[in-house]
């Protein structure tokens, strides 16, 4: 059955068992969470209590694994030109996968990582893919989902080959997915805002890529202008995109059964944001 998941990146304070908890707060039937603080590098082991309690929170308001988008730590730079900054991330990105794994999610989202001028491109995006491979080699059932970006200084991945590179790279395909960040997608290059941009942009990524390596959505409204490879999230409506490109975008049938989640930096707003979006993928 085709359907819309829509929910927001909600706090796991306290416990990854809350983040159930809040996201039922705000009429969300998806959610993103950080599993560990994602300021820091090493966190305490999840507990067999925090576990079974995260479980039993999911089955208790319907939230169904298939449908959680986890997010990594921020610190984690998997193109990393340092091989002790490599080393560091892709111990810090096993322990994320591996933390999925144990509270049974399927997917863990991450930013792809920087060469911070010091390698090139496809040197970065090379470590990336080897990076991915390190961990589903010591891992079962959670996909690696790359989220694209809007190109702030030397981040990869605002471009769609740039994804592509990294994939093909991946050994295990089963396990490798995207997440596009509708507001990096806007100021990487693709103007989704038009319905002209957004048809072409949805058909690029399709050539590319390839529609089965979409696995989720952060739906977030935009500050900064297309292309300006700024990183700046609004509400919805409250940006540049308009009303329109909500509506298009959530009558879209290629969305359906996959995770969207608000990013937007009024989190007072979610409640609301998801009822009109809900009422926009109705056509009210």
């Amino acid at each position: 059955m085709k359907k819309k998941y829509i929910g927001a990146h909600v706090s796991a304070a306290g416990g990854v068992e809350n983040a159930p908890i809040n996201a039922a707060e705000i009429g969300a039937n998806t959610f993103a969470l950080f599993t560990k603080n994602q300021r820091q590098w090493k966190a305490p082991k999840l507990t067999a209590k925090n576990i079974a309690a995260f479980k039993e929170n999911c089955d208790k308001f319907g939230f169904n694994a298939a449908h959680i988008l986890p997010h990594d730590s921020y610190l984690i730079n998997l193109g990393h030109p340092s091989q002790d900054g490599l080393e560091k991330s892709r111990e810090a990105f096993l322990d994320e996968m591996q933390r999925c794994e144990a509270l049974g999610l399927q997917l863990l989202n991450f930013h792809p990582g920087s060469h911070l001028n010091q390698i090139s491109l496809e040197d970065c995006l090379d470590r990336i893919a080897e990076s991915i491979n390190i961990s589903l080699d010591k891992t079962k059932g959670v996909i690696a989902v790359i989220e694209n970006t809007a190109g702030q200084g030397s981040n990869v991945g605002f471009m769609f080959e740039h994804l592509a590179h990294i994939i093909d790279k991946v050994e295990d395909k089963s396990r490798v997915g995207v997440c596009l960040d509708t507001c990096h997608t806007y100021s990487g290059g693709y103007d989704i805002k038009t319905e002209k941009g957004y048809l072409a942009t949805f058909a690029h990524f399709d050539k590319v890529i390839g529609k089965n390596y979409l696995k989720g959505i952060h739906l977030n409204d935009t500050k900064k202008p297309h292309a300006s490879r700024v990183d700046r999230h609004d509400n919805i409506g409250k940006g540049l995109f308009g009303l329109d490109f909500f509506k298009r975008f959530m009558q879209d049938g290629r969305f359906d059964n996959m995770p969207i989640i608000l990013e937007t930096p009024d989190e007072t707003l979610w409640k609301e944001e998801i009822e009109l979006l809900l009422s926009l993928a109705k056509g009210e």
